[in-house]
């Protein structure tokens, strides 16, 4: 059976709809915190006629349990790839098709179809990073390159170094620094990680998100860190470095989706469309320093950010690198045990 007259005509009915529409009244975003381009915001709302009200999460978990009650009032929400999953096998999320958009050609190929959002049904690219540490290098001068900051805390950084307390970042830092694998259920390589963690702890000042206050304000001089964070640091403190772990570290990306019960899906719809656009994309990495998934933006990049250190990869760490899962659910169980006895 031939489909395509059908198929093109739903296609030319989508991008009527995005392309032409004049939208009003309102939009709201749920979004990690300082994540958003305020800049981004007012020309959406200038182009559009739409009020957006943005609020702040601090993690995927806090972001997942707070949609998954119902009637949360926010229409477009940043999960992460790890768990985006969740939020598609759970009917969290509208199928918009975010590919067949105006703007969806503008997707970078190496993002167009990933494995956690197949053909990009639910998603569009928000921005993606690497985790890793930084470090004021006034103040410890070693080897930055390494998790030993974490487990093995060298004396310059005791009582200085923050942990970010984001569970599968941590647990997969331990894991990867005692020798093994993520996701292993390796009864004696969890002992050693669960073992390097607790004993670490007494080293730690904080286990806190407010990096960049402060690390430029002193208060730490070391902490566990995504790459765009320190990229804003070392603007404004030269100082302050950024180290990928040669044990092995992860990369990540976050995605625009459209929640199912959301109350404003054409201005959501807008929205997804309105970011795929290459000056729009940039605005965003502008603001928060990370890389994003759309082809044709890096001339509307700032100059600071062609040629970074902290969004550039070195050769030599590539293979270093992992992308962010989720473990199967036994697997994930123990490291919850893990964690909340770190946390105690």
């Amino acid at each position: 059976m031939n489909n395509s007259r059908t198929i093109l005509t739903a296609g030319a009915m989508l991008l009527a709809s995005v392309s032409f529409a004049h939208a009003a009244g309102e939009l709201h975003i749920y979004n990690w915190g300082n994540y958003t381009s305020p800049d981004m915001i007012k020309k959406f709302e200038k182009a559009y006629d739409v009020k957006v009200t943005v609020t702040d999460y601090d993690s995927n978990e806090t972001a997942l349990a707070k949609v998954r009650q119902g009637g949360s009032g926010f229409d477009v929400v940043m999960p992460s790839q790890s768990h985006l999953p969740i939020w598609i096998s759970e009917g969290l999320l509208l199928e918009t098709n975010p590919a067949q958009m105006e703007n969806g050609k503008n997707i970078a190929k190496e993002w167009a179809n990933p494995d956690f959002d197949p053909g990009r049904k639910y998603s569009v690219p928000w921005q993606w990073g690497t985790v890793g540490v930084t470090v004021n290098s006034d103040v410890y001068k070693g080897d930055i390159n390494t998790w030993g900051l974490v487990f093995d805390t060298p004396d310059e950084l005791k009582g200085k170094i923050n942990v970010v307390p984001e569970m599968n970042d941590v647990i997969y830092a331990a894991i990867k620094y005692v020798g093994g694998d993520w996701c292993t259920d390796d009864k004696a390589v969890l002992k050693k990680a669960r073992d390097a963690l607790v004993n670490a702890k007494p080293n730690w000042i904080s286990m806190e998100y407010a990096v960049i206050d402060k690390m430029l304000a002193g208060d730490i001089a070391a902490s566990t860190d995504w790459n765009g964070s320190v990229l804003r640091q070392r603007l404004q403190k030269p100082s302050i470095h950024y180290g990928y772990a040669k044990e092995g570290f992860t990369y990540w990306s976050d995605n625009a989706v459209v929640l199912k019960d959301a109350k404003n899906v054409e201005n959501a719809k807008l929205f997804q469309n309105f970011i795929m656009d290459p000056e729009n994309a940039a605005m965003i990495s502008a603001f928060a320093r990370y890389a994003n998934g759309i082809e044709g933006s890096e001339p509307f990049m700032p100059a600071e950010m062609k040629g970074a250190p902290e969004l550039n990869v070195p050769e030599d760490m590539k293979s270093k690198a992992e992308f962010m899962r989720l473990c199967e659910p036994a697997t994930q169980e123990i490291y919850t045990k893990i964690w909340t006895e770190l946390q105690k």
